[in-house]
């Protein structure tokens, strides 16, 4: 699973029930542009760290998402 579709799996949901807006997690238009056309697009890790923890993710959703990272970032 890709980096871009595991965040916005989390990122939906989060959204929907309204634990999160897009201005909460900090993340930049451009960022989240990128995100959204590039596929191998990754956060660095300060935004993605501040993200997760934004997000209220579990251990296991933060571990899938960084994992999803490091396959991109290698």
């Amino acid at each position: 699973m890709t980096f871009k579709s595991v965040f916005f799996r989390h990122y939906d949901r989060k959204i929907s029930d309204g634990t999160i807006t897009f201005s909460s997690l900090g993340i930049s238009k451009t960022d989240f542009t990128r995100l959204c056309t590039e596929d191998n697009f990754v956060f660095d890790l300060q935004t993605l760290s501040r993200v997760m923890s934004v997000m209220q993710l579990t251990d296991d959703e933060k571990k899938e998402m960084i994992e999803a990272a490091e396959k991109i970032s290698g």
